[in-house]
């Protein structure tokens, strides 16, 4: 376990729009950790709307944030003796999660020097995972939270493009269809709208019999006989030209 560090009382700010999210925190690590430091974190989440649960699992830590999960290994002490398992770890995490980061506290140059060393001796593919230095352990969770909360509001705002382009889509599909369907003589926007309704696709309209528009529809029956007509005699639909 490690020495009982001093860690600061005040309450971290609360970073805006976070919105709701759970943190999953590997009861393994949990273990190794001073308490001071567990309640720590457990305010952070609070404070920024995520709900913390214990649970048994390979990474230190597993965000699920806006739809997406990120994991992170959270090295809270480096020092020679606990290199080769955490680098063993990491290498096995990173073919397992899509969005994986190794946060490591380096207080001191000389940490950070045996970590650079220790980062090429054991042959790690740059970028592959993400390393992620910081000076103390606060500072470190804090980083951990604001990675899993950009990449929740990345997935959100590709969420939220995607459902404007479908909604786009279907918008210019909708006027293309009135546009078709109202080529026909005396079939207005409204008889469009009430025909996509009850009956769907142009395809549909045109294999619906006269009286099959009558029972789902308001139209008329002159309207009706029109639609008929319009679809099933290539003399009259050839002669009609679209607007």
């Amino acid at each position: 376990m490690n020495p009982a560090p001093d860690y600061r009382e005040s309450t971290p700010s609360k970073l805006s729009n976070y919105g709701n999210g759970v943190c999953i925190m590997s009861t393994t690590w949990k273990d190794e950790q001073h308490p001071s430091f567990i309640s720590f974190i457990s305010s952070f989440l609070y404070e920024n709307s995520f709900r913390l649960n214990f649970v048994s699992i390979a990474p230190d830590f597993i965000f699920n944030c806006g739809g997406v999960s990120i994991a992170f290994v959270f090295a809270t002490s480096w020092d020679s003796g606990r290199t080769e398992s955490i680098f063993s770890k990491i290498q096995k995490l990173k073919e397992q999660f899509g969005h994986f980061y190794v946060v490591v506290t380096l207080p001191t140059k000389d940490q950070n020097d045996f970590f650079i060393r220790s980062y090429f001796k054991h042959g790690m593919e740059f970028g592959r995972p993400t390393f992620i230095p910081v000076q103390d352990l606060e500072m470190g969770f804090e980083k951990i939270v604001k990675i899993a909360h950009a990449r929740g509001v990345c997935k959100r705002h590709d969420a939220i493009a995607k459902l404007r382009a479908e909604r786009e889509k279907s918008v210019q599909s909708m006027d293309v269809y009135v546009k078709v369907v109202t080529s026909i003589p005396g079939i207005d926007s409204h008889d469009a709208i009430a025909l996509n309704q009850a009956i769907g696709s142009i395809e549909a309209i045109a294999k619906a019999s006269k009286e099959h528009i009558l029972e789902t529809t308001d139209l008329s029956t002159e309207k009706a006989e029109t639609i008929t007509r319009f679809f099933r005699d290539p003399k009259y639909y050839l002669g009609i030209k679209l607007k």
